[in-house]
């Protein structure tokens, strides 16, 4: 068997390099194990997976020496080079490209960074026609911070606040080298940005009564949202001290002007109870079942509310949720 395995692959036509390809796309799919993605730095995790490409190139010559749709069927060769060719084309013009020409077009630049909370931060971008990027309330943007240190990477980071035709705001909580170093982000630094990306908007809403939910980080999206969703909302908000609330402020000041509620669950759960359970919520929420639901946070947080509406009575279809495992 092994000495069948050896000939195959160091005796047919590129072989090899596919057994190389299937190795690397075996890699990648390690390193986004659940076991093994938290360990790692996004950058590292990022990075990584750009050898996917180099699998996708690898694994190409093989097909057509060995493949027998194609051997010899130079029809089949061509279509096969145009659709790899294609799609060549779309990852260049989407992924690389058109982070520049948008660049270059909306002159995206740091106006300010403000502190939110002692490990979170707000930074306002400015620009042109910002309002041609289309982006809403919920999506993010990979962003690329053109400073000496940041240049190289881009992460995604949720909007904060709904989006304006001059300004976008995304606020970051320190969670490893990247996002403690946008602190320290200066007023005029160039920015380039990828999106919008995601589908966590208000137009998943089907019901006039909406509930949101919010622990962690994941008041982000969730306060863009909570001024844009239209219908009776009403705000649950996870925080394990009052030191790690955010937007305080900024969330009175909207629940006021729509007639919102907002309900800080704030301390430990040894004090507080677990609010994500069936019978808590449904408490908290009066007729609950006939509500949409937008929840956002961290990932054991965001399957206990899950399977707390679950058992509520919501239906799946009307629970809409983020994570932040991109």
């Amino acid at each position: 068997m092994a000495a069948q395995t050896a000939s195959l692959v160091l005796s047919y036509p590129d072989v090899l390099k596919a057994t190389v390809a299937v190795l690397l796309l075996v890699g990648v799919g390690v390193i986004s194990a659940r076991a093994v993605r938290p360990r790692m730095r996004y950058e590292t995790w990022f990075h990584l997976h750009f050898y996917t490409y180099l699998a996708a190139a690898l694994a190409f010559g093989h097909q057509l020496s060995d493949g027998a749709e194609f051997a010899g069927n130079r029809p089949a060769q061509i279509a096969w080079y145009a659709l790899y060719g294609g799609v060549g084309a779309l990852l260049v013009w989407y992924r690389f490209l058109t982070p520049v020409v948008r660049a270059f077009r909306h002159r995206l630049r740091v106006a300010h960074v403000v502190r939110e909370a002692p490990d979170v931060v707000s930074v306002y971008i400015t620009g042109r026609r910002l309002g041609e990027l289309r982006a809403e309330a919920g999506q993010f943007f990979r962003w690329r911070f053109l400073t000496r240190d940041l240049w190289w990477a881009a992460n995604p980071y949720s909007l904060s606040a709904a989006p304006s035709p001059h300004e976008l705001r995304i606020t970051v909580k320190d969670l490893g080298d990247h996002s403690r170093a946008l602190a320290r982000l200066r007023p005029g630094t160039r920015v380039a940005a990828e999106g919008p990306y995601g589908a966590f908007t208000a137009g998943r809403a089907t019901r006039r009564r909406v509930l949101m939910i919010a622990g962690g980080v994941g008041i982000t999206p969730i306060r863009a949202l909570f001024e844009t969703v239209p219908g009776e909302v009403t705000l649950l908000y996870r925080a394990s001290g009052p030191q790690d609330v955010v937007f305080a402020g900024e969330l009175s000041a909207i629940a006021a002007a729509r007639g919102a509620t907002v309900r800080y669950l704030v301390g430990p759960r040894a004090r507080t109870g677990d609010p994500f359970t069936a019978e808590a919520l449904t408490a908290l929420v009066p007729g609950l079942r006939d509500h949409d639901v937008y929840l956002c946070g961290p990932p054991g947080m965001t399957a206990a509310a899950v399977a707390a509406l679950r058992r509520a009575g919501v239906p799946r279809r009307r629970v809409h949720h983020e994570s932040f495992e991109f």
